[in-house]
């Protein structure tokens, strides 16, 4: 649901802490305080205008739906994701499904399952590189509702989509080396503890509920989610020709 910016490893007592605090003091928020727009709560900050962190939310917007439609146009992995969703009974019309939006700057896209939206933060998400990661990452997430019912709602199926999301968009040798999940000791077995990371850090960022229960039902779900390839096929390396051999093998998937 969530595509998160990279950070270390999360400290477990104080982020156990910070849930219980939350789930005594609110109800659940489902992620949604980390999107203002959607509950329209949003309004620029004096401090933060001032220093030109705020206040050009219009120009933003437009950057990011010009790196949105470029990405729609020539990337191949977004053009796999959006065939697949067709196929699936779920075409995306890019005004109505994709929205760019000011988030908190600790995630960088998501996707609201209730409105059938992908969000793509246009003040973290400004490159377009960028932009292709968080649509190929929240198009999982939406195959994954259109195609399996899933149910954000249910610990389990949330943990499933992001273990997909990470393992066929996110992790290569560099992201599991940028979060300390690898080493020339352990190629191995980095990939999956990437994904692992990766999943955990989604789950918390939207769900009040410890480490160790969020470590837990990934781990439960996690062979039968991380063997499931669809719709790509394969997962995505860095640096390497993936997508086009994504691209060029979709029709083979019924995917045109």
């Amino acid at each position: 649901m969530v595509e998160e910016k990279n950070k270390s490893s999360p400290d477990e007592k104080s982020k156990e802490d910070v849930k219980q605090d939350k789930s005594g003091q609110q109800g659940e928020a489902w992620g949604y305080d980390l999107y203002p727009e959607r509950r329209g709560t949003f309004k620029p900050k004096l401090g933060s205008v001032l220093i030109g962190r705020e206040g050009k939310e219009n120009i933003d917007k437009l950057k990011c739906e010009k790196n949105v439609f470029e990405c729609v146009k020539n990337s191949p992995i977004v053009k796999v994701m959006m065939a697949a969703l067709k196929s699936s009974g779920c075409p995306i019309d890019i005004r109505r499904h994709i929205s760019c939006e000011v988030c908190d700057y600790s995630v960088s896209g998501g996707y609201d399952p209730e409105l059938n939206q992908i969000v793509v933060c246009q003040n973290v998400s400004t490159r377009q590189g960028m932009v292709q990661g968080v649509l190929a990452h929240e198009m999982i997430h939406m195959f994954d509702y259109c195609r399996n019912e899933l149910d954000f709602k249910n610990m389990e199926h949330l943990a499933c989509t992001e273990i997909r999301a990470a393992n066929l968009t996110h992790c290569s040798f560099a992201s599991a080396w940028s979060q300390g999940d690898a080493s020339w000791l352990k190629i191995k077995q980095a990939h999956q503890d990437c994904v692992k990371t990766k999943a955990l850090y989604s789950v918390l960022a939207v769900r009040q509920i410890g480490k160790r229960e969020a470590v837990d039902i990934i781990e439960k779900v996690f062979p039968k989610c991380y063997a499931d390839l669809e719709p790509i096929g394969r997962r995505i390396r860095r640096n390497s020709d993936d997508m086009i051999r994504a691209f060029k093998e979709a029709a083979y998937y019924g995917y045109e």
